[in-house]
């Protein structure tokens, strides 16, 4: 499973990519981005055990949006159970990728509550706003968790990122869909951290818009500030199909359903 190194530029054009994939089918990309989300919040509302459930069916929903995207792409009509698709391709194996996802997850929440247990409370508070920042960073024992937490998931991310494509499409194990990925992720480290950037300066841009906006009157931006995520978290996961077909020439001779 041959991985292409692309330059850096290749990453600011996986969102453009992202973006007019989207525009061929609007409303199947955002429907199984939703509904694929909805659905991962269903399951981890089950008592006990929805967590592990979520992350053991999170492979095979995700390959659901790359199929649409694929339908997309060749302008195939596609209905709502293509979400579903996923299941049927591999599964076993995906499900395998979901666990070792979660292990790894776990493994490194861990190691940083280990350095601060009440990490998890401290960065809720700061994220929902309950907590200033600079005060929360102001903790080394959290600084220092908040570091190994970013640092140790990195490769967690870069291993999963293509896993259930590659998994699904090319019918590959769990285990070299893993460590294809994060092999494939390593070599174009430039094209991600671009694309990384790009994906910031978009949500800023679109942040700064819709402030200016308010300035002049709070009834002007009210529309951007709905449209925008209704829009943009749907191009992101449009990009994800974009960059694994830029990365991986061929993926495997399984096509989407």
């Amino acid at each position: 499973m041959q991985a292409r190194i692309l330059p850096a530029h290749r990453g600011w054009a996986w969102i453009l990519d992202g973006f007019n994939l989207w525009r061929r089918n609007p409303a199947l990309i955002t429907f199984l981005v939703f509904g694929s989300s909805l659905a991962l919040l269903v399951i981890a509302a089950v008592p006990f055990i929805g967590q592990v459930l979520m992350s053991l069916v999170m492979p095979a929903l995700s390959l659901g949006i790359f199929n649409g995207c694929k339908a997309a792409a060749e302008r195939r009509k596609a209905g709502p159970d293509i979400l579903v698709s996923g299941f049927r391709q591999n599964f076993p194996e995906l499900v395998k990728i979901g666990g070792l996802y979660l292990a790894g997850t776990l493994a490194v929440m861990g190691i940083s509550m280990l350095i601060d247990s009440e990490m998890n409370t401290k960065l809720s508070k700061a994220l929902l706003g309950k907590t200033d920042w600079d005060d929360a960073l102001e903790d080394p024992a959290f600084s220092l968790a908040l570091l190994v937490a970013t640092i140790g998931s990195t490769p967690v991310m870069m291993a999963y990122w293509f896993a259930p494509l590659l998994a699904g499409w090319g019918r590959i194990p769990a285990g070299k869909a893993l460590f294809f990925s994060f092999v494939a992720c390593m070599r174009n480290w430039r094209a991600f951290l671009a694309y990384g950037v790009g994906l910031m300066l978009v949500a800023l841009g679109a942040a700064i818009l819709i402030g200016v906006l308010e300035l002049v009157s709070p009834l002007l931006a009210l529309l951007p500030a709905l449209a925008f995520p209704v829009i943009f978290i749907p191009v992101i996961f449009a990009s994800f199909y974009a960059n694994a077909l830029d990365v991986f020439e061929r993926i495997g001779p399984d096509d989407a359903a």
